[in-house]
């Protein structure tokens, strides 16, 4: 029986890093746009909510509301340093989900 216990270990081991992998939303959904907005206040860039949850169909402003909420509580967890790059990359994306 000894070498039961370690493979259950193993086994164990496996199946909590499945639980604990969040999956990012699609590029392209409400939920997105709502990830891109959370990560741009972490960053610390303006961004105009107004005008992006203008720019979505009337159906999906509530979908990104619930979304952007539920991300901001994310976000006191989330690291809120920006290196240049991923900085810039979010800005991108925050324009184009205002000229949307």
């Amino acid at each position: 029986m000894r070498p039961a216990k370690p493979f259950a270990a193993a086994l164990a081991a496996a199946a909590l890093a499945g639980c604990t992998t969040v999956a990012s939303p699609r590029p392209g959904t409400v939920e997105y746009a709502a990830a891109t907005v959370s990560r741009a206040y972490d960053c610390g860039l303006a961004v105009d909510r107004g005008r992006i949850i203008a720019r979505l169909d009337r159906q999906d402003r509530q979908r990104f509301v619930a979304a952007n909420a539920g991300y901001a509580v994310k976000s006191y967890k989330a690291p809120h340093r920006c290196e240049a790059s991923e900085r810039e990359r979010i800005k991108g994306e925050i324009g184009a989900l205002a000229r949307r």
